[in-house]
């Protein structure tokens, strides 16, 4: 599986438009699997611990994207 990580918004409509490169790589009508980060909007009235647990889950999923790499994908 290979992994892109491009920033992008979402439209009137609620879509996610696709940089074109990104769209230029994938074939008509390809399944793919898409994971959606937001920037959560801190609450000032969260305690610490709700706080730090936020910041370690963001941490942790950054992590996780940041660990795929061309290597990782699975030739057929």
């Amino acid at each position: 599986m290979k992994a892109y990580e491009f920033p992008a918004k979402v439209t009137a409509e609620g879509k996610i438009e696709l940089p074109y490169p990104i769209v230029k790589q994938l074939l008509d009508n390809q399944e793919v699997r898409v994971i959606v980060l937001v920037n959560e909007l801190i609450d000032l009235e969260e305690d610490d611990e709700t706080q730090e647990n936020a910041a370690w889950h963001r941490l942790a999923a950054e992590q996780l994207l940041a660990g795929y790499s061309e290597e990782d994908a699975i030739s057929g």
